[in-house]
């Protein structure tokens, strides 16, 4: 169910993705997008974490989306991947119940507050935070 879930929701979002940079007739590279969607499953699955990361550089860098379309097809893209993971999680007894809610409220709040702020963020702002957020995520893997 969650393979075809995935497929189902990278296929649907390669449909009505709109491509920048060029013309709405521009053939569009299917591969690269489901290689990309792959990766990012990936990652999410696996760590739990760090497919915004890939999702957010390839789209902008791969596909030629701004920052803020970036950023915002991300979020959209990670929320199914990251529901089926827990899923998973949970079914594998890996998802701790007791802070759920107070994490997700939390989480909530913060996703307003983040998606009400990225309108009045400039793309070489957003750029350099998000630089700065993975810095400081893989210094602290690191140590």
């Amino acid at each position: 169910m969650g393979k075809l879930y995935r497929a189902c929701v990278i296929t649907r979002i390669m449909q009505v993705m709109p491509m920048k940079g060029g013309s709405e007739n521009k053939i569009r590279d299917y591969g690269k997008i489901l290689a990309m969607g792959v990766v990012i499953g990936l990652c999410n699955g696996l760590f739990g974490a760090g497919g915004g990361i890939i999702a957010v550089s390839s789209m902008v860098y791969l596909l030629g989306l701004s920052e803020h379309d970036a950023h915002a097809t991300a979020i959209s893209v990670i929320l199914p991947l990251a529901a089926i993971s827990a899923f998973i999680y949970f079914r594998n007894g890996h998802l701790d119940l007791s802070i759920l809610a107070p994490v997700a409220l939390g989480e909530i709040i913060g996703a307003v507050g983040g998606a009400w702020l990225l309108k009045y963020t400039s793309s070489v702002l957003l750029r350099k935070i998000f630089a700065l957020f993975i810095i400081f995520a893989a210094l602290r893997m690191i140590f």
